[in-house]
């Protein structure tokens, strides 16, 4: 079976959120199922120059985006056993982020554009490919419009895979002819119209053969308004074509006995090195250093949809009424970024405000942390808090999208659950079931197994990529018909 993911960054390149992970690692997995898969992504000028010069240049075309014709580089690499493909136009990807351009739509039209034009090129012809977010969402569109006729793209499947229907590339409703090349036939509430706008998530939707999302809860929850992002009644239409399959971790990359940026090594038998692991994260971050306080880490994005609302809301609260320790690593919206570093300020020897992005610390984090927070509005998977859970950091959740997949909470009765979870976005049931982890912590038998228990569940890609090809053999017997 021949395989073609199409997406906007993949690791270990570039990555600008769990997308990228995500597209680094199941490739790898599908490879190790004797899939053929191969990958493509965007030529972005802040691939590393030690990437680059491991990349052979394959030749040039020329692109046609309306009435642009455009070059078209094609470079490629082999990376743990998976062919990449790079897209290259530095008018396109020459830039200093990878997102939030004006000419965002004629950026990725190009790109999905190029990608069914090198496919002759490169002599790779898929049985599927597999499309990923709005950046890839146009594949499935030129694919059943331009290429309809063409007999070398005849019979090639298409599966869209929704990793965050928050995102969807709504454009004005000129790109239709101007940058697409289609008429107004596509200007329709059955095709690209959204709002009297050209929506490429839409897109994707509508005119791929097959829809999945990143967990089985998400896939569920899309169909209703508060999750469906204006698109619920088109998901509600194509639900029969749709399927959760919730994401994995690189148990490679992401491995406490291995894992080269933490301070000392451990696994479920020697848990006295995670909290050295402890230790040694208060002395670096300059807390106070107690190996039995409890450490609760939020690695995330600082904005209100990840629950820093929830967390704003209670947290010198949190702090009057508890001994804990709190480390913050993220970015995102002005105001929580000044809660944490204010909190930081007020406490410096209990909270460590890192306002940055750094992954050797953020691996510090989850080896050295005892509890996650991660109390989200939505979540259509969630990698933190499976990264914790292979590191023994115990997460404590919101019951939404794959958190609710993913983390159970722990039963003292019967000993069960590897987490914490809440249902109600509400600050002060967050509040209670973090308290609830905390009063478990101090009952370290338990505590123990509970570790134990969480470092031993399996989120590896592993049964992820056996849910795909199991995906993909349902799409090429069925020719796109309905899982229902």
């Amino acid at each position: 079976m021949k395989v073609l993911f199409v997406a906007s960054e993949g690791v270990p390149f570039i990555k600008s959120g769990g997308l990228g992970d995500v597209i680094g690692a199941l490739p790898k997995a599908l490879r190790k199922h004797d899939i053929d898969v191969r990958v493509i992504i965007p030529l972005y000028r802040d691939i590393s120059k030690d990437y680059k010069d491991n990349m052979s240049f394959l030749k040039s075309i020329v692109v046609k985006l309306a009435w642009r014709n455009q070059y078209c580089g094609i470079f490629q690499t082999e990376y743990e056993g998976v062919k990449f493909y790079f897209i290259d136009n530095e008018y396109y990807f020459k830039r200093d982020r990878l997102y939030g351009y004006g000419d965002d739509a004629e950026r990725y039209a190009f790109f999905s554009k190029s990608v069914l034009d090198i496919l002759p090129e490169i002599d790779f012809r898929p049985d599927i490919i597999h499309c990923h977010d709005w950046h890839a969402g146009l594949v499935s569109v030129f694919l059943k419009t331009h290429y309809k006729y063409s007999e070398f793209h005849k019979n090639i499947l298409t599966l869209f895979t929704i990793h965050n229907l928050h995102y969807q590339g709504i454009f004005s409703k000129e790109i239709l002819k101007n940058i697409l090349d289609l008429d107004d036939e596509y200007l329709t509430i059955d095709t690209l119209e959204y709002y009297g706008d050209i929506n490429c998530m839409k897109g994707g939707v509508i005119f791929s053969d097959i829809l999945n999302t990143v967990s089985k809860s998400y896939a569920e929850e899309i169909k209703y308004p508060y999750f469906g992002e204006g698109l619920d009644g088109i998901l509600r239409k194509r639900f029969n074509d749709l399927k959760g399959i919730v994401n994995g971790i690189d148990y490679d990359m992401y491995n406490p006995k291995t894992d080269p940026y933490i301070y000392k090594n451990y696994d479920s038998n020697n848990l006295d090195f995670k909290n050295q692991n402890k230790i040694n994260l208060q002395r670096e971050l300059e807390l106070n250093v107690n190996g039995s306080k409890p450490i609760v880490g939020i690695v995330s994005r600082l904005v209100s949809g990840k629950g820093m609302d929830l967390i704003a809301h209670i947290l010198e609260e949190l702090l009057c009424s508890t001994d804990i320790q709190i480390v913050v690593l993220g970015t995102g919206e002005a105001k929580y970024e000044d809660v944490f570093k204010s909190m930081s300020y007020r406490f410096p020897e209990r909270v460590s405000a890192n306002i940055t992005f750094h992954d050797q610390l953020a691996h510090k984090i989850y080896a050295g942390s005892d509890i996650l927070l991660m109390p989200s509005r939505f979540e259509p998977c969630g990698l933190s808090q499976l990264i914790a859970l292979r590191y023994g950091t115990i997460p404590v959740v919101r019951e939404t999208g794959g958190l609710k997949d993913t983390v159970y909470s722990f039963n003292e009765n019967t000993m069960e659950g590897n987490g914490f979870a809440f249902k109600n976005y509400n600050a002060h049931d967050m509040l209670f079931t973090l308290k609830r982890a905390i009063s478990i912590y101090e009952k370290k038998d338990i505590w123990t197994n509970l570790v134990k228990r969480a470092m031993g569940c399996d989120y590896s890609w592993n049964n992820s990529a056996k849910e795909y090809i199991e995906l993909y053999m349902y799409l090429i017997n069925n020719r796109g018909g309905c899982l229902c």
